[in-house]
């Protein structure tokens, strides 16, 4: 396989989620308390809030200050720290639902992480189109022609799916 790299997705880790990406996997997402973990420009956990579920979203550090109180992480890390998110998700010891790149499966931190484990995953209908956030403005790039140029998936953990593979 050729050795990908998409230099403008590694500087950067503003990318927010369409509200569509949380639409599509909302019949999936339990009723249960949700911590969507990473603040970005706070939509996240409006969209998920809107979708009727109880969400914890605030602009808080991940790796140090969890809530006390959650039954789920549902978010969409940065993803040049997957490695650091994945481990303190594991140590945390509570479901997620995160979005990654389809390539970190192949990565041997992921299999070293979750090799003793069930890892279940969500495969998108279609390519997520992410929202970069430049100088604290939402630059929608779908919507002057750009789209993204990788696939990911959602990836979960203690999920309890009928199925390892889900396809939307």
């Amino acid at each position: 396989m050729a050795t990908f790299t998409s230099k403008g997705f590694l500087k950067h880790d503003d990318y927010m989620t369409p509200k569509y990406a949380w639409e599509d996997i909302k019949h999936l997402i339990p009723e249960k308390k949700i911590w969507e973990c990473f603040y970005g420009d706070g939509n996240s956990g409006k969209f998920l809030t809107e979708f009727g579920f109880d969400v914890i979203h605030e602009p808080i550090d991940f790796f140090t200050e969890p809530p006390e109180e959650y039954d789920i992480s549902v978010s969409n890390p940065p993803f040049s720290k997957s490695k650091e998110v994945l481990t303190k998700l594991k140590e945390y010891n509570k479901p997620f639902i995160m979005i990654l790149p389809c390539s970190k499966i192949c990565s041997q931190y992921f299999r070293s992480i979750f090799k003793d484990d069930d890892i279940q995953i969500i495969i998108p209908k279609k390519r997520i189109n992410f929202i970069k956030r430049v100088d604290g403005e939402n630059i929608d790039f779908s919507k002057i022609g750009k789209t993204c140029n990788f696939d990911c998936f959602y990836y979960c953990w203690k999920m309890n799916f009928d199925k390892d593979i889900v396809w939307l």
